[in-house]
């Protein structure tokens, strides 16, 4: 591949503030650059890189030349001052961020005509276990989360960006201000409102994969993961039309919130669960 050339003639200084601009995003790895650069060229704001990876960028650098937008190619340290972390993958790309929408009743329905499977994430608080799930949820090609507008949700900022992979671009992430109020939005919409736990909630026991995959057949599903270290919120297991568990070997309680969703993602919502479907 053609070595860009890189352009000399910008004078800003490459270095920024660790943390990001209220209205930017620093996306790095090139997997998840390259995500966002094919679906969203006009984002970019500025682009730096190192040698050998900017010999993997040079459709994205002549298109930010033509744009006369910043691109440049800067020394390891540099990006780990700009990226935030040892963790940039080489590249580092300043980005504008898409907004987060709400959901309108009209959208449930829409949605459930379609099948389409949800994931809501209740109160999820780390910005990693955000971006694993994004990641696992484009990968089975569920195309959209939902979050609460609450301040420990976490949102998808740059942690999330970089652990996703490129994932958080075939994602949509809409918000909400009440998980209990959307989720009878749509059950009333036709969706089956599957929540995790693995004790009894709500009067609702927790059941087994095979009996929730059953009942979920041909249905639009919506998954409802909890926090972290407290699971579900109580409205809003009150609000499920069941629960599900993931049986174990009991030597630990639970599994990580990412590698659940990866199971019941799978279970329910994959390519086993579609193929029961047709």
């Amino acid at each position: 591949m053609e070595t860009p050339r890189y352009s000399r003639e910008i004078r800003e200084p490459a270095s920024e503030p660790i943390q990001s601009r209220p209205n930017e995003l620093r996306l790095c790895g090139v997997s998840a650059v390259r995500a966002r650069f094919q679906k969203d060229p006009d984002s970019f704001r500025r682009l730096y890189f190192d040698y050998e990876t900017g010999r993997k960028l040079g459709i994205m650098s002549k298109a930010l030349a033509a744009g006369r937008k910043i691109y440049r190619c800067v020394e390891t340290e540099e990006l780990e001052k700009l990226s935030g972390t040892v963790h940039h993958g080489g590249v580092v790309a300043v980005v504008a961020p898409p907004p987060l929408e709400g959901v309108e009743a009209a959208d449930t329905i829409k949605w459930a005509k379609r099948l389409d499977p949800i994931l809501v994430l209740d109160s999820i608080g780390n910005a990693h276990n955000l971006g694993a799930i994004a990641r696992t949820a484009a990968f089975f090609g569920v195309p959209r989360i939902v979050i609460p507008d609450h301040p420990g949700a976490a949102k998808p900022n740059d942690a999330a960006y970089r652990v996703a992979e490129g994932g958080l671009e075939h994602v949509e992430v809409r918000m909400v201000s009440s998980l209990p109020g959307f989720l009878l939005g749509l059950k009333e919409a036709g969706y089956t409102v599957i929540g995790t736990s693995v004790k009894k909630e709500a009067g609702k026991a927790p059941q087994t994969l095979e009996r929730i995959s059953e009942k979920t057949l041909g249905k639009a599903v919506a998954l409802i993961l909890g926090n972290e270290e407290r699971g579900l919120a109580p409205d809003v297991a009150a609000a499920c039309s069941d629960l599900v568990m993931i049986p174990g070997q009991g030597t630990v309680e639970s599994l990580n919130v990412s590698a659940a969703a990866a199971v019941l993602i799978w279970e329910l919502m994959g390519s086993r669960a579609s193929s029961r479907r047709r």
